[in-house]
């Protein structure tokens, strides 16, 4: 047959392109069996199956299946009797090396050629939060979005691994058909300034009627020093620790509270964990989130140019320099949610702060919803872990 090559042995026998190739004969207890699937010349294999070797009347002595050159990652079964492959390529050509080895020492060895089927859609990573390289807080979540929906959840989190050079609990949450997003256990933070890396073994991954991921993708980011915020807005005090240690702390003026929304009032700083989420400088604040025009005072409208404002929520929050209410800070809550800090101090906290780090904020009624921004720590751990479509957790070391 065709691309089926016996070495060391003295008699081959193969089956059908779609049924794999074996070499070794049957009769001959002293001649192991080795069967490759897809078969030589298959150029319609499945990427999803990836490429199972086997052998009978002996073990496998190696196995190497090779891509343009560069071998394939694949997984020996403890026996030694069968080997497995990762998921391979769509629209690739694949070369599969087998030696096997029977208990009375007869070898066998065999060469075998396939191709894999196209795919009709292609799934790709598009975006990855943190960037590469980047330096991030403890609290760092991080965040995949693909091109299109995806269908088969569970394949495609499984393609994904996290590593860190200090071990971690985590867990993979999905917040829709495109977006999943990975963070640590409550309770838990990334250890400070060490490395992590997010592997997306995607080629191959079926995610969908004739959909497969056609690459791979990594991102690495590095974890920086622990920055730990904490805010009373009782006490209207904000302690800055490092590593541990508190290093500054400042008074703030939070959420004055008064307008009440559909239950909720929005004037009211949220409670809560919080993470840093980006950064502006300027921020441009007006009362057009809350549907009131800027020019209309007797309402509450405004509209001002805010510097050195570090966002922490998707419903309007930072902390954020406003000298406007110095008078106020660390006495009485003034502002429309945000923390209004001195200007120094802001800026300080501007340039110094990492995205990632955590917020913790006690004092107001209104909490935290899970979703609003970054808040993923307001979600309880087994939520968090049944929103994974693997429904587990995962360990990062």
């Amino acid at each position: 047959m065709a691309g089926a090559v016996l070495l060391l042995t003295t008699a081959c026998s193969g089956g059908e392109k779609d049924s794999g190739v074996t070499v070794g004969e049957k009769g001959d207890a002293s001649v192991p069996q080795v069967t490759i699937n897809p078969g030589n010349g298959n150029t319609k294999a499945k990427p999803e199956d990836g490429v199972v070797v086997t052998a009978a009347g002996g073990t496998l002595e190696q196995v190497t299946v090779t891509l343009k050159g560069k071998p394939v990652d694949g997984a020996m079964a403890a026996d030694k009797t069968s080997w497995k492959s990762r998921t391979l390529r769509p629209g690739a050509r694949y070369q599969v090396t087998a030696v096997a080895k029977s208990p009375k020492g007869k070898t066998a060895t065999v060469n075998a050629a396939f191709a894999t089927q196209k795919a009709a859609n292609q799934l790709s990573i598009v975006d990855v939060t943190p960037s590469k390289n980047e330096k991030v807080g403890v609290g760092m979540p991080i965040q995949v979005v693909f091109n299109r929906p995806v269908g088969d959840k569970k394949a495609v989190e499984q393609a994904l691994e996290v590593k860190s050079t200090t071990p971690a609990t985590g867990a993979w949450y999905w917040m829709n058909d495109t977006t999943v997003i990975f963070r640590t256990k409550n309770g838990t933070w990334w250890a400070p300034n060490q490395k992590v890396m997010l592997t997306a073994k995607l080629a191959g991954v079926k995610s969908g009627k004739k959909t497969y991921g056609v690459s791979d993708f990594t991102r690495q980011f590095r974890i920086g020093d622990s920055h730990m915020i904490t805010v009373s807005t009782k006490t209207h005090k904000l302690v800055v620790k490092k590593n541990g240690k508190k290093i500054r702390g400042w008074g703030i003026s939070a959420g004055k509270g008064g307008r009440v929304v559909n239950g909720v009032d929005t004037y009211l700083t949220t409670s809560g964990i919080h993470l840093t989420m980006g950064k502006e400088n300027p921020a441009i604040m007006t009362s057009e989130w809350m549907g009131v025009d800027p020019k209309d005072k007797k309402n509450g409208g405004y509209k001002e140019v805010i510097p050195h404002a570090v966002r922490i929520s998707n419903s309007g929050e930072y902390i954020h320099s406003m000298a406007a209410t110095v008078w106020a800070q660390g006495r009485q809550n003034v502002s429309h949610g945000c923390l209004n800090s001195p200007p120094a101090q802001a800026r300080w906290f501007y340039e110094w702060s990492y995205r990632g780090d955590p917020v913790i904020i006690t004092g107001t009624k209104r909490r935290l919803e899970p979703l609003n921004g970054w808040s993923y720590y307001q979600m309880s751990w087994d939520r968090w872990v049944k929103g994974g479509a693997l429904n587990r957790t995962v360990t990062t070391g």
